[in-house]
């Protein structure tokens, strides 16, 4: 494993990347992480959602639930019949934090993604796409993000395994940029960027980490994070909510394998995943983006030249991440 520093451009997002293997320990040399310390179940908030809140979705009965989506009782937005925009006077120009904030339970406290059952695994998916198609349908709402967070590291105040589904008024920069990148890619090459990328990757195997019918799992070449991986759906679709079944199966099983690789090869770490999706309105100008699946460990901490340029740091090679979780 050789060590060097090289800088890489992401074809999509515009972002700059410092890989510095000279900087870490080499992939194989990484330390055990304590054991995760699970919260009792006796104490935990979501082991009974329903007592101050009533559900927005339930499956199974409410005395023996299996999966339910409930409003976050600390939301980072709030729904509001308000304009969107508020009054001003002055230089800035700010927007009402109007949206939806919720949280999606699965009923085993500690199950997490990658050990449901395939058909737990899809139902999660199947409820993602049915709040986002209700909530899409919100006028105020431009952009859903749909998100998972494991572990403190990676933002988890609750031990319970539980994912999020968060609604906003506009389009995320971040978005705007990898769609607008996406566009220029088509307009030039007349074929879509993701999956240029992937077939290239398809076909050199060394950032394979894993592959079905369906889906592909990569180490991208321009990996921001030590282990970052993305999920790929084959099929050329632009929009979560409108994958069909075999695609929702095959990704979600993608997803469990590459998780369960994460946990078992790095011991277990924190982690954030997320679904890439083009946003709800303006669809017909969106056909060449693909949907997808990104995924975090949290093995890094961000300091001040990360903070300072915009600049991550990874310093492990995305060819020897993908080989040592292959193994």
């Amino acid at each position: 494993m050789e060590r060097r520093s090289e800088l890489r451009h992401d074809l999509v997002s515009g972002n700059w990347v410092l890989l510095s293997t000279r900087r870490g320990a080499r992939p194989h040399e990484l330390q055990r992480r304590p054991k995760r310390k699970p919260t009792p179940a006796s104490q935990c908030p979501f082991e009974r959602p329903f007592r101050d809140r009533s559900p927005i979705y339930l499956s199974g009965p409410k005395d023996d639930w299996h999966l339910a989506v409930v409003a976050n009782k600390y939301p980072a937005v709030a729904h509001s019949v308000r304009p969107v925009k508020d009054d001003h006077n002055g230089f800035y120009e700010p927007i009402r934090g109007v949206g939806h904030h919720e949280l999606v339970l699965t009923r085993d406290h500690s199950a997490n993604f990658p050990h449901l059952s395939a058909e737990g695994a899809r139902e999660v998916f199947h409820v993602f796409q049915e709040r986002y198609r209700d909530l899409a349908k919100e006028p105020e709402v431009a952009y859903i993000s749909i998100f998972h967070n494991w572990g403190p590291a990676a933002g988890a105040s609750i031990f319970h395994p539980h994912y999020q589904i968060l609604t906003v008024p506009i389009v995320p920069s971040y978005v705007e940029r990898a769609l607008d990148t996406s566009e220029r890619y088509f307009r030039k090459h007349k074929k879509s960027v993701h999956d240029v990328l992937m077939r290239y990757e398809l076909k050199k195997r060394k950032r394979v980490v894993f592959e079905n019918k369906t889906a592909v799992v990569l180490a991208p070449y321009v990996s921001r994070e030590p282990f970052e991986l993305r999920v790929y759906p084959k099929i050329k679709n632009p929009y979560f909510e409108e994958a069909g079944e075999q695609e929702i199966a095959g990704t979600a099983a993608a997803l469990q394998n590459a998780l369960q690789r994460l946990e078992k090869k790095l011991h277990d770490p924190d982690y954030n995943f997320l679904i890439h999706t083009a946003p709800v309105k303006d669809k017909e100008r969106h056909h060449h983006y693909k949907w997808h699946i990104e995924i975090i460990p949290k093995l890094n901490i961000d300091a001040g030249f990360e903070l300072g340029t915009g600049i991550e740091i990874n310093t492990v090679d995305p060819d020897d991440a993908a080989k040592i979780l292959r193994s």
